[in-house]
This record gives structure tokens, sequence and C-alpha cells, in this order.
């Protein structure tokens, strides 16, 4: 079972969670020309909260996980919301192979730092996208000690932004361009801790 298909009853549950999404929806319409021409795909979507801030602003949105927890809880939201631009789909950009579709923005929220070889999710992106799209990534700031997670997380404590911007120029985006957009806090073991959360906006070149 995906670890988060337990935790996706109570995701929406979490008013941090919905506020995070919301302040990312923001900064990505500020940063990102959207319309409604504009196919986007959500990776690592959860719950959906980010492209349920969107949708209005967007002609149609393919909602991409791999939890099918995460998906159920989705679909039933759609459905009971009578949405009809917002499709989910089971996906993972690491084993499957690339969905036939193109699309004008690709973005992701708390999604990249579970990838372990991520060079290669950004590959995938830069394919998926149309020539010139947009790529928005949201995640954490490289921390000094594994505080977020926890010791016995297998991803990436965080991302320095400039050896982000190196891999995604390898992958062929242009235009990189990092901003602070939220910071979170969580209870550790030594206090409260602050996390500064960063979108990135890039373009296919």
């Amino acid at each position: 079972m995906n670890e988060f298909d337990n935790k996706a009853k109570e995701w929406d549950a979490d008013p941090a969670k919905v506020e995070r999404a919301r302040v990312v929806a923001d900064a990505i319409r500020a940063g990102v020309p959207l319309g409604p021409d504009l196919a986007a795909l959500e990776y690592g979507c959860g719950t959906g909260l980010l492209s349920f801030a969107l949708h209005p602003y967007l002609a149609r949105i393919t909602l991409a996980d791999s939890s099918t927890g995460m998906l159920a809880i989705l679909t039933e939201k759609i459905a009971d919301a009578s949405i009809s631009n917002m499709t989910p789909i089971r996906l993972d950009l690491t084993t499957d192979p690339l969905p036939t579709g193109r699309y004008g923005l690709i973005y992701t929220l708390m999604t990249l730092h579970h990838v372990p070889e991520y060079a290669q999710l950004l590959a995938a992106f830069h394919a998926l996208l149309e020539p010139g799209g947009y790529l928005c990534i949201a995640d954490l700031d490289k921390e000094e000690a594994a505080n977020y997670h926890g010791e016995g997380f297998h991803g990436h404590h965080g991302f320095d932004r400039n050896e982000l911007h190196r891999k995604l120029e390898e992958a062929g985006f242009v235009k990189i361009g990092f901003s602070t957009v939220y910071e979170m806090v969580r209870e550790t073991a030594d206090g409260k801790k602050f996390f500064p959360l960063f979108l990135m906006v890039a373009q296919a070149g």
C-alpha cells in the first residue's frame, strides 16, 4: 500500500495544508499567464487542493498521483463539486510510460522531495510540456538537519536552489526563477521549526 493511502481521508482536515495550497495557487497565478485555452497537469496531486484553487483559470487539468487512496478521495470531491475540467489518473512517471498528451503547464506541490532520482522526473516533465510551456515546482529549501520528515525518510531533505537550477537546465528548461512563497511550521524534538517553501517557475526550451 502506498504510504499516502492511509493519510488520504484526513488530508483536507489540516488547515495548514489548505492554506499552503491556496498560497501556492496565488503565486502560480501571479507568475504564469493562465487562461481558458491552457491545459495543465498536476503531478503528485493528492486530494487536489492545489488544482481546486486553480481550475477556474484553466481549460482542463489532468491530476496525477500514484496513491489510489488519494485518487479515490479526489474523484469523490470532483463529483461532489460537479467540476467538469478536472480528470484524475493514476500515474508514476518514474516507472510508467509517458502519457500521450502534452501540456502548457505542469505543477507540483511538495512532491519532488519524495523522488530519489528526480532528474528523471524533470526530463519527463520537459517531454510532456509544449515548447515554451511552464513548469512550477513548490517544495522545501534544503534543511541543515533532517527535521521535516525525520531521519528515516528516504527522499530529499529539501533542495539547494542552485543545484536544482542546474538540474533543470540539464533537462532543457530556461528562464528559471525561484521565490519564497510560504513557511511551514512543525514541532520537532528540538522545538518548533520553520521550513521555507519555494516556488520555482521555468519554461521548456
